[in-house]
């Protein structure tokens, strides 16, 4: 992991050791440019461990995120499940009719498409979108 790190030091009023030790400590994550800083410790080193599990958390909800943000793109657009959203209508009573509703393609076999034969929908589907 490439990070960059401050030791801060205390000036002015404060505590008795305070005044007289640099402990706080100031993390950079250079790729990402994520900062994180801890003070509350009194040594140096438990200092930066603390700042270090931060770090950890922050860069691991970072590639979360990332990795959620990439799920919902591959996902697509989500339609609502009702009546009247669906692709394609089956008529199989009193005649037989399958009809694509985004092209408006239609065909009289229905037992052909239920066996798997759905070649020309598929290509009035991609003659709709060029």
């Amino acid at each position: 992991m490439t990070y960059e790190l401050i030791h801060i030091e205390h000036h002015g009023a404060g505590g008795q050791h305070i005044n007289k030790t640099s402990s706080a400590v100031r993390i950079t994550h250079i790729p990402t440019n994520l900062v994180v800083a801890c003070q509350s410790e009194r040594s140096q080193i438990q200092n930066r461990e603390t700042a270090m599990k931060m770090l950890k958390s922050k860069l691991l909800d970072l590639k979360e995120k990332e990795k959620k943000e990439k799920i919902e793109d591959l996902k697509g657009i989500k339609m609502e499940i009702a009546w009247g959203s669906q692709i394609r209508s089956y008529v199989f009573c009193p005649y037989t009719m399958v009809k694509d509703h985004r092209t408006n393609y239609e065909v009289g076999n229905v037992q052909a498409v239920m066996d798997g034969e759905i070649d020309e929908f598929m290509e009035s589907y991609l003659k709709m979108q060029t």
